[in-house]
């Protein structure tokens, strides 16, 4: 009996569900660029988490790759965007390259923090599975100017290529167990940077005390045991474990939470609480109830400092439209931008030619095709004309009609006279043949 195969049915993003609409959704890769540590590449591979998961997760990058080669096979797969870390003298950097035309915008990291950093500082560490990355982040943008003609014109395209990067939000379409993380991009005008983070969403009920949450949600306290289940063994009432305060040892007078201090310790102040539009992901977070939202830092965490914005991708640069440390008058960037036309016309130039080229060679090739053609064919008809003329001289032949007006030529008439002489000669070969040698033979002494 064959073996049963199984078919994939939890596709990345939701395609199996709903196929068609993974149509027009950027897509990226996250690659590292020459010789980088260890720690770079950790990184490499949580900003991969991030973009999860419109993005090569297990993309392997090789050392005789070139950047070009990602270029290349990029526009094949409907790749849009390309993320290449690398490490220089000063600083690791970012570039963040818009396939196929550009433009380019490089970023200088000046702090970064991997995702098992952040997992190891935070209070409440949140051990994160493989189904929150199976829907895209919601993006927010903070802090950025709105734009305008006072706005400077490399924040608007600043803004929107961190836009770009992730799908579009569509509030009347999307699910809302669906949004499960969030990516904050958020400019600090003070110090010129963009700070990158990653939260995940958690819900939690509203109005209910920590320690009456442990119970609703079933989670374990400190003295719980491996099965879940709280350990009320040294307390003499449940009053003593769900109204004492923090830090009491036992109830007393004042030990006892009111519902104001409890509401306070619960979900937070009122503007976290919000009513559930649709059902949610975790227990009894169902339509309508309230409940308050929280956002919980999982990594990884980068300061970037924008450096250059340059026209068109590497290899095929074209004018730079901002530059951070080197700053061009009017007659330089005119000058600069008549140096790029020139390229470019050149480059177009070039094209055309090498088009012209490759056309002519091939009408060359199909015209001596056709020539070779021509004379086999011509070749093949002679060929065919003297097989039939000597078919027909044999059956001519073969009939024995006499031809009277046929005269016999000399050669016929001496043709007894030449073989005897042959005769003769072969006679006098065979007496002026030298006899054969004697073969030596060792003798036994």
């Amino acid at each position: 009996m064959a073996r049963r195969r199984k078919n994939r049915t939890h596709l990345k993003g939701g395609t199996a569900s709903a196929p068609g609409t993974a149509e027009g959704v950027p897509k990226s890769f996250v690659i590292k660029h020459g010789q980088v540590g260890t720690s770079l590449s950790q990184l490499v591979r949580d900003v991969r988490k991030v973009m999860e998961p419109n993005t090569a997760s297990r993309l392997r990058e090789r050392a005789r790759n070139k950047l070009k080669d990602f270029m290349t096979m990029a526009p094949p797969l409907g790749v849009t965007h390309l993320l290449a870390f690398t490490l220089t003298d000063v600083a690791p950097s970012l570039r963040i390259v818009r396939l196929p035309v550009g433009p380019t915008l490089s970023f200088r990291i000046e702090r970064y923090s991997l995702l098992k950093d952040i997992t190891r500082t935070s209070r409440r560490a949140k051990s994160i599975g493989t189904v929150e990355y199976l829907s895209p982040p919601l993006l927010v943008l903070a802090s950025f100017p709105q734009p305008g003609p006072g706005t400077p014109p490399h924040l608007t395209l600043l803004m929107k290529t961190f836009q770009t990067l992730f799908p579009p939000l569509s509030p009347k379409t999307i699910s809302l167990s669906s949004a499960r993380r969030v990516v904050l991009v958020a400019y600090n005008a003070e110090r010129g940077t963009v700070d990158f983070r990653h939260f995940l969403i958690t819900v939690k009920p509203y109005g209910v005390s920590k320690r009456v949450r442990r119970v609703l949600e079933g989670a374990a306290a400190k003295a719980s045991s491996t099965h879940g289940v709280l350990d009320l063994g040294n307390e003499k009432d449940v009053a003593d474990f769900l109204l004492r305060k923090k830090g009491e040892p036992g109830p007393g007078t004042d030990g006892y939470e009111s519902a104001a201090s409890s509401a306070s310790s619960a979900g937070g102040d009122d503007l976290d609480a919000i009513s559930l539009a649709d059902d949610y992901v975790g227990r009894n977070n169902k339509k309508g109830q309230k409940r308050a939202v929280k956002l919980d830092e999982i990594g990884p965490r980068m300061e970037l400092r924008l450096i250059k914005i340059v026209e068109g991708v590497p290899g095929r640069e074209g004018s730079v439209i901002y530059h951070e440390f080197v700053k061009k008058t009017k007659s330089e960037v005119e000058k600069q931008k008549a140096e790029h036309a020139a390229k470019e016309r050149l480059r177009k130039q070039r094209r055309e030619e090498q088009e012209k080229n490759v056309a002519r060679k091939k009408q060359l090739a199909k015209k001596d095709g056709d020539e070779s053609d021509a004379e086999e064919g011509q070749s093949g008809d002679e060929e065919h004309e003297e097989e039939e003329q000597s078919a027909n001289e044999e059956e001519e032949f073969e009939e024995g009609e006499w031809d009277e007006e046929e005269e016999i030529s000399e050669g016929e008439e001496g043709s007894e006279v030449s073989d005897s002489e042959a005769e003769e000669s072969s006679e006098d070969e065979e007496v002026r043949r030298p006899p054969p040698k004697k073969q030596k033979t060792k003798s036994k002494r």
